[in-house]
């Protein structure tokens, strides 16, 4: 798995210490909770790239209007 993809999950709160009685109880509830919370971070990191471009590709306006469509396109607020 990429490093990143790893610190993102680490970020969104999955980890491999779970108390597994109190998860399995409720592992629907957990997954999508944590499904959805990796996935904002993975937006989010992606509207970062496109704010972080150098000029040469676009203008830093043309970046974070890109960085804004990203967001919306996914509904995470900034």
């Amino acid at each position: 798995m990429n490093e990143r993809i790893k610190e993102l999950a680490k970020e969104a709160g999955i980890t491999t210490n779970l108390d597994t009685d109190y998860y399995e109880r409720d592992m629907n509830k957990w997954v999508d909770y944590f499904s959805e919370k990796l996935a904002e971070l993975i937006v989010r990191e992606c509207a970062d790239v496109c704010r972080d471009q150098p000029n040469t590709y676009a203008l830093k306006k043309d970046r974070d209007n890109c960085a804004i469509a990203v967001e919306q396109h996914f509904g995470v607020e900034e």
